[in-house]
């Protein structure tokens, strides 16, 4: 909606709106409406009501319902789009009385409110947009399609993709997220190729897509293809791209060349995501050196770690063993970037003492965490004792965290007393665990023959 500002005090005004940004400011700015009347003027309701729902969306409903004068289309699209997120209902009920007043909908109101919809409501708007030939426009038909994807509708989805009689990338795009948002990896690959086929080129965000159902797939060729794509069609490589590329390597086995790839990206298509998505998979593939090294390297160009880098790097020391460094960067979380650790935290060094065989350490730790310590890091603590063969006295009040209701906690801490020929108290929790009619579930693995 655009305007021609020919007056001083309606110049005044529109900017006004644009600085409002708390309640009061929002008030005084309705105040100088009315003063104005320009609470009549449809440039200005809908620049102020676009205003003030980012403000108080009850405040931005309450001007609205009491206009003097009809509101223009435009403020019942940002009203709409507003409450579709928080309040699917009023945002339904306002679309309610848009058809019964004067004005009609239009492209734009469509795919606010389909977002807001559920199952059986967004087939009665599918219907309607057939009736008022909304479906034609592209932009409508895709939210339809991502809102049938949301709602676990994959079929349906998929039965109005191959109806749209013009489909653009966005399309192929979303069609191609919700088959692989919904672990159906070989339809996202068979997808793709028909895009190809309808010569219909893909964006980044259809390569990140596709390279997100490689991964989850582990399908490497696929993978590499997707990246010789990249290559011939000299694809710029953003953080999105290129993360996710290195990231489909890393998954696949092929730590060198996810290394190559994130190396041969500048430091521009970095972050910090991709620095801790890098860390993790080195950790994996048991690259201590690497880690150290690429972890200086994320500081050295200028970012900051936060607590999931924090927890990312810890993990790996316990992983490949580095105590020492473990201990260092504990110490600068919380001493140089002043991040209080949460349980994730302590539960990283509770097993890298564990794994080190520092049964005493661990367990003074675990003793002097401010917040509690849950079942995860009392079982990586009493893995480590049995592992190592030994372990302090423990009082009932520590076993006493750990989830009552599994079998396998019961056996795991029997067999650390068993280990420290502490018998009594190992049949006492055998005992226990058969009176509660208790069970270990037996472990399991598998293994990928052939692809």
């Amino acid at each position: 909606m655009a305007l021609h500002i020919s007056s001083y005090k309606h110049l005044m005004v529109w900017k006004a709106i644009q600085r409002s940004k708390t309640v009061w400011e929002v008030l005084q700015v309705q105040c100088l409406l009315l003063k104005s009347s320009l609470d009549h003027h449809p440039f200005f309701i809908s620049q102020f009501l676009l205003s003030a729902s980012a403000v108080s969306l009850p405040f931005a409903a309450a001007f609205f319902h009491s206009l003097p004068t009809l509101p223009p289309l435009f403020a019942w699209n940002t009203l709409i789009r507003a409450t579709a997120a928080t309040a699917p209902l009023r945002s339904l009920s306002l679309f309610r009385r848009l058809q019964a007043s004067p004005l009609r909908p239009d492209s734009f109101t469509y795919p606010f409110l389909l977002k807001a919809s559920s199952l059986p409501l967004l087939r009665t708007l599918h219907s309607l947009t057939l009736k008022t030939a909304f479906l034609s426009h592209t932009v409508v038909a895709n939210a339809l399609l991502n809102s049938y994807a949301d709602s676990d509708a994959l079929t349906s989805a998929r039965k109005l993709f191959d109806e749209m009689p013009l489909r653009d990338v966005v399309s192929w795009t979303s069609m191609l997220a919700a088959y692989v948002s919904h672990n159906s990896p070989a339809d996202a690959f068979s997808l793709f190729r028909q895009m190809g086929s309808e010569n219909q080129k893909p964006n980044f965000i259809t390569l990140v897509t596709l390279l997100s159902a490689c991964t989850k797939t582990l399908h490497l060729t696929a993978g590499e293809s997707v990246h010789s794509y990249i290559a011939r069609h000299s694809v710029e490589m953003d953080v999105a791209l290129g993360t996710a590329l290195f990231g489909m390597y890393a998954k696949c086995g092929k730590i060198d060349k996810a290394l190559l790839v994130f190396n041969s990206m500048a430091e521009t298509q970095k972050n910090l995501q991709s620095y801790t998505i890098m860390i993790s998979a080195l950790a994996d593939h048991g690259r201590g050196e690497d880690v150290v090294s690429l972890f200086s390297q994320m500081e050295d160009v200028g970012l900051e770690p936060d607590g999931v880098s924090f927890a990312v790097v810890l993990s790996a020391c316990s992983h490949v063993g580095l105590v020492d460094e473990g201990r260092r960067y504990f110490d600068r979380m919380v001493r140089v970037y002043g991040i209080e650790p949460t349980v994730e935290h302590y539960g990283c060094m509770v097993d890298l003492l564990g794994r080190a065989g520092l049964i005493q350490e661990a367990y003074d730790i675990i003793k002097g965490m401010p917040v509690e310590p849950n079942a995860v890091v009392l079982r990586s603590f009493l893995g480590a004792c049995r592992n190592h063969g030994w372990a302090p006295s423990l009082d009932f009040d520590f076993l006493a965290k750990l989830e009552s209701e599994l079998g396998a906690n019961y056996v795991l801490t029997a067999n650390v007393f068993s280990t420290c020929a502490s018998w009594k108290d190992a049949n006492d929790f055998r005992v226990a665990m058969k009176q509660k009619g208790l069970k270990k579930t037996p472990g399991c693995s598998w293994v990928e023959v052939q692809n």
